[in-house]
C-alpha cells in the first residue's frame, strides 16, 4: 500500500491537506505541478541538444498556530505522502512564532478559475523533428542575410506545458493549465577582423503566434550587423532612447521597488512615495495578472487570490504596491494577488504582466527628435542601488546624430538615478510588444550621462 504511486493530482492535494489536518496542523496548503518541456539547440546546422523531460513535483506548508514549515517531494507515493504531511506538522511545531504568517483570510479567495487562454495542446505535440527544423531555418535565414554574417552562436527552440493544482485547508481547490514556446537566433558578424554578435527571439502561449523562424533569423542578423565599427564616445550629458527590451529592464526596477517585501525591508527607491507623482503625465504602469494570453497570466494567484488588474502607476502617479498576504499584513494592507509560489518556498511577491502603457509617438520619431544622443540597445552588468535609486550601466547601441542613427557605440557607461530619470520620460513609444512578462514600448529619457568606459 505505502509504494502506490498517486496520479491524480487533485485527490493528492485532498489526501494531503487531511493529513495534515489529522496530524494537528491548524492551516495547511499544497501546490503540485506537473509538467513536460522540451528543449532544441542547432549551430552550424548541427544539433547540438534535444532534451526532453516530465516532472511531477509538490510542496506541503504545514502552520501550527502561528509557526510554519515548509516540505516538498517528486515521490508520490501513498506511504511518502503520509510521512511529508506528519513530518511538516511536526517542524512546523518547532519552527519561530511569526505573528504575521497563515493563509489568506476566505473571504478573499478566488470562487471562480477563469479560462485565461492560457494553453495551447499545439504545443504539447510539438515532435523534436520539428523543432530541429525550424532551429535550422532561422540559423540559416540569419546566415543569408549578408556575407557579413560568418559565424553563429546557435538557434534555439523551447517549449513546455504545465499543469498547476492548489488547494488550502480554507477550501480552496483550483488548477489550470498552461504552455509556452519560444524561438531565438544568435548569428555572429565579422568586419575588418572585428566580430559583432547580438540574437532575435519570439516568446508565446500559443505557437501560431510564434514569429516565423525566417524572419526571427533575419532580424538577429540585422542587429548583429548593426553593431559592426562601434565606436566609445566622450563623457557628456545627453538625451538617451531606451529600445523596448532596454525599456522593460527599467520597468524591471520598478517591479523591484514596489514589491512589498523590499518595502517593509527599507530597500526601495519608491518607500513612502504612495500617491506622489514619480514620473510624467502621460505615464501609466499596469500589473494585469488576468490578461487573456499573458506571459505571466495565471486565474489565481500562489495563494488561490484572484488575479486582477493594479495600476501601479497611474498618469504618473504612483497608485499602488504589490503585496502577497503576508507583505500586505506587515504593512497594514492588503494583498493585490500578486502572490508567487514554488514547491519548495514559502509564498513571495511577483509582477504578473507588468507593462508601461504604450504611446502615439513611432520610434523613428523619437530618434528623429534627438539631435546627438543614445540609443540603447544593449545593458550589462548590475550598478543599480534599490534604496537610493542610483543607476550605473554598461551600455552599447547607436550614436544619434541629427536625428538618424549614425554608428554603433559600445564599452560605454549610461548614469543616472531611477527617480530623476523617471521623472524625465520624455517621449513613450507606440511599439509596445508582449515578448515578455515585463514590457515597455521605446522611451526616451530627455537627460543622462554617457560616459566612455
Amino acid at each position: 500500500m505505502s509504494g502506490q504511486e498517486l496520479t491524480n493530482l487533485d485527490e493528492i492535494a485532498a489526501l494531503l491537506l487531511a493529513e495534515a489536518k489529522r496530524h494537528g496542523a491548524t492551516e495547511a496548503d499544497v501546490v503540485v505541478v506537473e509538467g513536460d518541456s522540451l528543449s532544441v539547440g542547432v549551430r552550424l546546422g548541427e544539433i547540438e541538444k534535444v532534451q526532453r523531460s516530465k516532472a511531477r513535483h509538490l510542496g506541503l506548508r504545514a502552520f501550527a498556530g502561528k509557526s510554519s514549515a515548509i516540505t516538498s517531494t517528486a515521490d508520490f507515493s501513498r506511504g511518502s505522502l503520509m510521512r511529508l504531511a506528519e513530518e511538516s506538522v511536526a517542524l512546523a511545531r518547532v519552527t519561530a512564532v511569526d505573528e504575521v504568517s497563515g493563509l489568506p483570510e476566505r473571504d478573499q479567495l478566488a470562487t471562480a478559475i477563469a479560462d485565461l487562454e492560457l494553453y495551447d495542446p499545439a504545443i504539447r505535440d510539438i515532435s523534436a523533428e520539428t523543432a530541429t527544423e525550424w532551429c535550422k531555418e532561422a540559423e540559416a535565414a540569419a546566415m543569408a542575410a549578408d556575407p557579413r554574417i560568418t559565424k553563429s552562436e546557435g538557434a534555439e527552440f523551447d517549449c513546455g506545458t504545465h499543469r498547476v493544482v492548489y488547494a488550502t485547508s480554507h477550501g480552496f481547490a483550483g488548477s489550470y493549465r498552461s504552455s509556452a514556446c519560444s524561438l531565438s537566433a544568435v548569428p555572429v558578424a565579422t568586419e575588418n577582423g572585428a566580430m559583432e554578435r547580438d540574437y532575435w527571439y519570439s516568446s508565446q502561449r500559443r505557437l501560431s503566434a510564434l514569429e516565423s523562424p525566417a524572419s526571427i533569423g533575419a532580424r538577429a542578423a540585422q542587429r548583429a550587423l548593426r553593431r559592426l565599427g562601434a565606436r566609445q564616445v566622450g563623457t557628456m550629458t545627453v538625451p538617451v532612447i531606451f529600445d523596448p527590451d532596454m525599456a522593460a529592464s527599467l520597468v524591471g526596477h520598478v517591479a523591484g521597488a514596489v514589491s512589498g517585501y523590499a518595502l517593509y525591508r527599507g530597500v526601495s527607491f519608491l518607500r513612502d512615495k504612495l500617491g506622489e507623482k514619480v514620473m510624467p503625465d502621460f505615464v501609466s504602469i499596469a500589473d494585469q495578472g488576468n490578461l487573456p494570453g499573458g506571459l505571466g497570466s495565471k486565474p489565481f494567484d500562489g495563494e488561490g487570490l484572484p488575479t486582477r488588474r493594479t495600476a501601479v502607476v497611474e498618469r504618473g502617479v504612483l497608485s499602488s504596491y504589490l503585496f502577497d498576504t503576508y507583505s500586505a499584513r506587515k504593512l497594514g494592507s492588503r494583498s493585490t494577488g500578486n502572490a508567487a509560489r514554488s514547491v519548495a518556498d514559502a509564498p513571495g511577491v511577483s509582477p504578473t504582466n507588468l507593462c508601461l502603457a504604450a504611446g502615439d509617438t513611432a520610434p523613428e520619431a523619437i530618434i528623429a527628435s534627438v539631435k546627438s544622443g543614445l540609443y540603447v540597445t544593449e545593458l550589462m552588468g548590475f550598478g543599480v542601488n534599490s534604496v537610493t535609486g542610483d543607476y550605473s550601466r554598461g551600455a552599447s547601441g547607436q550614436w544619434i546624430e541629427n536625428g538618424e542613427l549614425a554608428y554603433p557605440v559600445s564599452e560605454i557607461t549610461i548614469a543616472g538615478n531611477l527617480l530623476d530619470m523617471f521623472r524625465d520620460i520624455e517621449v513613450v513609444g507606440s511599439d509596445l510588444e508582449r515578448r515578455r512578462s515585463i514590457c515597455a514600448p521605446t522611451i526616451k529619457i530627455a537627460r543622462m550621462t554617457v560616459a566612455g568606459a
